[in-house]
């Protein structure tokens, strides 16, 4: 084992500059490429499917049932996939990954009003297979980002552009395709994995390479990213957030926003309008972060930013803004989350030995969707309550959710 790392690398000496260079930005571009087509198609499942059911059936506990199916796999799978990614090769399990969803939302797709049984296991399957591949393209992005000869925070900055674009693109397009076509907008998700998995096929296998790992079990290996998680206290405050937050952004989306918008007289189209701008507005601030993001104090970004991204959406629809205020506070929301994302990226690559980056970025991101798959549940038991107590009580507590790493993280190695 050793022996091999030592020979990767010292194989490049030889090796023309030039020849290296245009390997690696063919590798960069093909996974930033690849993760562009398989995001938009996950951003707009967010919009098409509970907007499909809850205007079929009427129900939102059914909408909140699906998106259950989708996330709890998606879960399970992250807490094991970090070692097998290192053992089979990221790109294969990015491929077979995107593949797999593909093909599931084609038979979903083709079936004319599928029964929710079906409708559940193929979100299911859809889940299962993207854990593994969103996981096999962060684990290629340093190594595609080095090959380009560009520092890592470029890298990671062109992703969270590409992030943050399909968060705009994809809700905003499911928004109108649903509104024209119905279920039939599925084929377009469909096609969007499929192209993500084309995608990777045609780049190099060089850009596949994983880093080498410390010799041991799976389940060692296992052990060993679990426990460096454990004893960082700054991730654990990370990890912490990520769980409260995306759980009250899943219920939000899935079902608060949705039921806000179907009883004041929107359509669907207003909210994937809403999705649209906050996703376009933090791309410009994540563009700018991942240029010139290094010369500003983090930890008074992060908290400016966080709260702005996060609290002010909730506070707008509970406030029962009209239509206009709602758009400007998300288009704001939007400038939050590109500014704060990016920091938070930059802590986690810091404190994340290379060895392990894989394993531990797998078991955050496990932690960071572990509410995920009941959040649409919960925001329709919080329907109970009422709406506008459910919109009050969910920013109140993603207020203290975010306040929280702001004093408990080390913000600079």
């Amino acid at each position: 084992m050793t022996d091999q790392a030592v020979r990767v690398v010292v194989a490049p000496e030889p090796s023309p500059a030039p020849a290296v260079t245009g390997r690696g930005w063919r590798g960069l571009a093909v996974v930033l490429g690849s993760q562009a087509c398989a995001l938009s198609a996950n951003r707009m499942l967010l919009i098409a499917i509970p907007w499909l059911l809850l205007t079929s059936t009427g129900d939102p506990a059914k909408a909140g049932l699906v998106t259950l199916c989708q996330a709890l796999p998606y879960v399970i799978v992250q807490v094991v996939v970090g070692p097998l990614i290192d053992r089979l090769g990221a790109r294969r399990i990015s491929i077979a990954g995107d593949a797999i969803s593909a093909v599931a939302m084609i038979l979903l797709a083709a079936t004319p009003g599928p029964p929710l049984l079906m409708v559940m296991l193929c979100m299911a399957c859809v889940g299962a297979a993207d854990g593994p591949a969103v996981a096999a393209k962060h684990t290629l992005l340093p190594g595609a980002t080095e090959d380009a000869g560009q520092p890592i925070e470029r890298g990671t900055g062109m992703a969270t552009v590409i992030e943050r674009a399909a968060t705009s693109a994809g809700p905003l397009a499911s928004g109108v395709l649903v509104a024209a076509f119905g279920a039939r907008t599925l084929w377009a998700v469909a096609v969007l994995f499929a192209a993500a998995a084309l995608i990777g096929v045609t780049g190099p296998r060089a850009a596949g390479r994983s880093h080498a790992t410390r010799p041991g079990g799976y389940v060692r290996q296992l052990r060993d990213g679990a426990g460096f998680l454990h004893r960082d206290r700054s991730l654990r405050a990370i990890v912490l957030m990520y769980v409260i937050t995306n759980f009250l952004d899943q219920a939000f989306l899935t079902v608060l926003l949705p039921v806000w918008a179907h009883g004041h007289g929107h359509g669907v189209a207003f909210v994937g309008l809403l999705s649209g701008v906050f996703g376009a507005c933090a791309v410009f601030t994540a563009a700018i972060a991942a240029w010139i993001g290094a010369r500003f104090p983090r930890r008074t970004v992060f908290l400016a930013a966080i709260i702005v991204a996060g609290v002010s959406r909730y506070v707008v629809l509970a406030a029962d803004a009209p239509p206009t205020v709602v758009l400007l506070v998300f288009a704001a929301a939007g400038l939050g989350s590109g500014a704060a994302c990016p920091i938070v990226e930059a802590v986690e690559a810091e404190r994340v030995p290379d060895h392990m980056r894989g394993r531990v970025r797998t078991l955050i991101v496990a932690w960071a969707w572990a509410g995920i798959p009941f959040g649409g549940l919960a925001g329709a038991a919080m329907l109970t309550a009422g709406l506008g107590t459910a919109l009050w009580a969910c920013g109140a507590v993603y207020l203290a959710a975010v306040v929280h790493p702001g004093l408990r993280v080390t913000w600079r190695r």
